[in-house]
């Protein structure tokens, strides 16, 4: 059996859970650079990952608590593609990756960090991303800060978003 570790995400694992849902929570405190939200819509919004797979791994979520894909309403579902269209040609100007993984973890035993509230992974991906380091060194080189990419990103989506009004 292979095993794969993933050491920088045991800040993630080991901090102190606040009570409650941290998307509804961040959404509602409307300190957006604060909590790395990218991007508002009326149904959903895009918030990069604190503790990234890759550097701007984002996620898109409905603002509305709903845990299940088929529980979304048609324009919360329309928006989170809209907003992750969005998102995927922002990363594409902004960060310049070879390729994007997207993905949903649907349920707890899929690996959903937060089961209850329906969210979409953005994951940009370089050519060599996955490199020796994790193993040798149990270090995981993230090559731009998360300020740095809020703010390209946050640029990107904001020209994007004007140009699609």
């Amino acid at each position: 059996m292979e095993k794969l570790w993933a050491p920088w995400r045991e800040k993630f694992i080991l901090c102190e859970k606040k009570p409650g849902c941290f998307l509804c929570r961040t959404a509602r405190e409307n300190q957006d650079r604060k909590n790395l939200i990218l991007l508002r819509g009326t149904w959903c919004f895009a918030i990069l990952n604190r503790y990234p797979y890759n550097n701007g791994h984002l996620m898109v979520a409905p603002f509305r608590h709903v845990g299940k894909l088929e529980g979304l309403k048609d324009e919360e579902l329309g928006e989170l593609w809209k907003i992750s269209q969005l998102c995927v040609k922002a990363l594409k100007s902004g960060l310049k990756p070879q390729g994007i993984n997207l993905g949903m973890n649907l349920g707890k035993i899929s690996g959903a960090g937060v089961a209850d509230h329906i969210h979409l992974h953005i994951v940009p991906r370089w050519q060599g991303d996955t490199n020796f380091m994790p193993i040798l060194a149990e270090t995981k080189i993230v090559s731009v800060g998360l300020s740095n990419t809020y703010r390209v990103l946050r640029k990107e989506l904001k020209k994007l978003k004007d140009t699609s009004d």
